[in-house]
């Protein structure tokens, strides 16, 4: 356990030094004072919808309700840093309550450090990429698409969309992430049954020597060569978010097919690699990215073979664990897990109807287990 007083110097030193930390800790200048929840997400550079969500929320409450924070692009070797970030956190008595997304490797740990302290956080893990029975135990509340249920979707998806071939995009550090692994397993199996090639295909890790720069000219160039090798009628998929952009790039100068992204979205991927400018006042409009993206697939001969889903998961996760953590803090959420206070949410805010169902994992016996905390999330399908 770090001693009291390191705590509350790096809780200083990352305050005031670190990019992306945008939180202040002074009241409001009326005199009262004001709950505050903390909001901890990538860097643009790692994935810019949260970052976003965040600055959204940010927005809407005030910057001094809802401060920010970003966890390093090389988290996997800045653990540390990721931990200190949440300390800096705790150390304010008038936060109560921190979501993260994504929940990278480290958030357990940065949650364990964040209770050691602090009993009373309520703490928000969305898009985890630690084992289910750690990650549930440290957080109150884990968000996350349903990997396990898109190893069904996707490649239906893709049959449906006339996909032949089904390539996956993948490396070793993403492999031993347990849903990610079991969700790969599970796509092989139903390609199979499907009668869809299934190609193991495997990139550089963005967290590599060559970083994402690396990784995504190795996606812009692979791409035509497993179109040469496959045809037209092979659907790709890569399990990391700074893939996204080239790989639709690539697919709509190819004409081949991308059924849905590692993080189904309108936002993931698709701005960047079609062009498009969302104007200021058209930020977080769904409909109208949707219309700017047929049009776009559409000038490249694209129409039907692209799709995702129409709401964006992370954004979701990061708005609806604000709202739900500011009712909780107000006293109007008794429970600091309520499923039907969570689902109520994310109804409200996406105006759709939510899947969502429990986590069910083994436990050191293999005996079948619920995680009452973990949910898991299913959208339908949207395609361009």
């Amino acid at each position: 356990m770090f001693k009291k007083g390191l705590a509350l110097l790096l809780a200083v030193v990352f305050i005031v030094g670190l990019a992306g930390c945008g939180g202040s800790s002074t009241p409001a200048s009326d005199g009262q004072k004001k709950i505050k929840i903390g909001v901890m997400t990538g860097t643009v550079a790692q994935n810019e919808e949260e970052f976003r969500a965040a600055e959204k929320m940010a927005k809407k409450y005030g910057k001094e309700v809802i401060p920010m924070k970003t966890y390093p692009d090389n988290f996997m070797k800045e653990q540390e840093t990721t931990i200190a970030n949440m300390l800096a956190f705790a150390a304010d008595p008038d936060v109560k309550a921190i979501i993260m997304c994504q929940a990278v490797p480290g958030a357990a740990a940065a949650f364990e450090k964040v209770k050691e302290k602090r009993q009373d956080m309520l703490l928000i893990a969305a898009t985890a990429a630690e084992d289910p029975d750690m990650i549930a135990k440290k957080a109150d509340i884990v968000l996350q698409p349903d990997e396990l249920a898109m190893g069904y979707t996707i490649p239906q998806q893709a049959k449906k969309m006339g996909a032949k071939t089904f390539v996956h995009y993948s490396f070793p550090r993403h492999m031993s992430y347990p849903l990610l692994a079991q969700r790969r397993e599970i796509m092989k199996t139903e390609c199979e049954k499907l009668g869809l090639k299934f190609i193991d295909a495997t990139a550089p890790d963005p967290l590599g020597d060559a970083g994402v720069p690396g990784a995504q000219q190795f996606i812009l160039e692979d791409v035509p060569r497993k179109v040469k090798e496959f045809g037209k009628e092979t659907n790709f998929f890569s399990t990391n978010c700074a893939m996204q952009e080239p790989l639709i790039k690539a697919v709509l100068e190819t004409g081949a097919i991308d059924a849905q992204q590692c993080c189904p979205s309108p936002f993931h991927g698709y701005p960047g690699a079609l062009g498009i400018k969302i104007p200021p006042e058209k930020a977080g409009d769904v409909p109208y990215l949707v219309e700017q993206i047929k049009a776009k697939v559409a000038e490249k001969n694209g129409t039907g073979r692209f799709a995702t889903w129409p709401i964006p998961m992370n954004m979701l996760f990061v708005e609806a664990g604000v709202e739900y953590a500011k009712d909780w803090t107000e006293g109007k959420i008794k429970n600091k897990n309520d499923k039907d206070a969570m689902l109520k949410k994310m109804s409200d805010i996406t105006g759709k109807e939510i899947k969502l169902s429990t986590y069910k994992g083994k436990d050191k016996d293999g005996k079948d287990v619920a995680f009452d905390n973990f949910y898991l999330i299913l959208s339908d399908y949207i395609t361009f």
